[in-house]
């Protein structure tokens, strides 16, 4: 499986400049709040950049923009790090409406990040930006549809939902992958239906048992977080 390299893990080492002046106690709690966002960050950029490559694979795009996919998918949740400590410490139901609009900027706050630290080209920060578009025009930051929409930020965006689809939260246990197809088949009007349709392939195909064994594992470490704090 690809697991990144040293300049992509990098950027998601933790910024304690941005938490401000606070107490030793509070500071405890957000290096480790701080901690388990990056870890789940690489975990679930790792296994969307790993399903971005078999999808641009199976639609045949020759080996740099294969490459390029799964580099983007490594740091296309990027800019999520950038607001993190904006919810770190609050309390459950206090600002829902707030956070959704932090949440809605990190595509924006991925593109800046990565054109701030040279990161790739113009085309592949586009990719990270357009992440979040959905087929019928739906989605953000740009409301853009169609073939308007990067390709790489199509393939993502099928990625994308099905990684987040079957992996645990902790407000809701993972979708298998049957319930999980059903769910992005009832909301295919997001998706480039010819990509779609590569990834239904890829995902029953004998050769995903990696994949498969990859997410049980990601898994399983939300399954140790919870207890703990039980």
């Amino acid at each position: 499986m690809y697991r990144g390299n040293a300049e992509l893990l990098g950027l998601f080492s933790i910024d304690e400049t941005a938490w401000g002046n606070v107490d030793a106690e509070a500071k405890e709690e957000l290096e480790m709040a701080a901690s388990e966002d990056s870890e789940e960050a690489i975990d679930h950029g790792i296994l969307v950049a790993n399903l971005g490559l078999r999808l641009s694979e199976e639609l045949g795009f020759d080996n740099n923009f294969c490459s390029e996919i799964a580099k983007a998918g490594i740091v296309h949740d990027i800019g999520k790090l950038q607001i993190s400590s904006l919810l770190y410490g609050r309390k459950e139901g206090v600002l829902r409406i707030e956070e959704i609009k932090y949440v809605r900027r990190h595509p924006t706050l991925g593109y800046n990040y990565l054109k701030e630290k040279n990161i790739g080209t113009e085309d592949f920060r586009n990719i990270i930006l357009h992440h979040h578009e959905n087929y019928d025009g739906s989605g953000y930051p740009d409301n853009i549809k169609g073939d308007l929409i990067p390709v790489g930020s199509r393939i993502l965006r099928i990625c994308d939902v099905y990684a987040a689809l079957v992996s645990e939260r902790p407000y809701r246990a993972a979708f298998d992958k049957n319930a999980s197809m059903e769910l992005m088949i009832d909301e295919v009007k997001n998706f480039d239906m010819n990509f779609f349709l590569a990834f239904m392939r890829i995902v029953h195909a004998d050769g995903f048992k990696d994949i498969d064994d990859y997410i049980k594992r990601c898994n399983s470490k939300v399954h140790v977080k919870s207890k703990r704090k039980l």
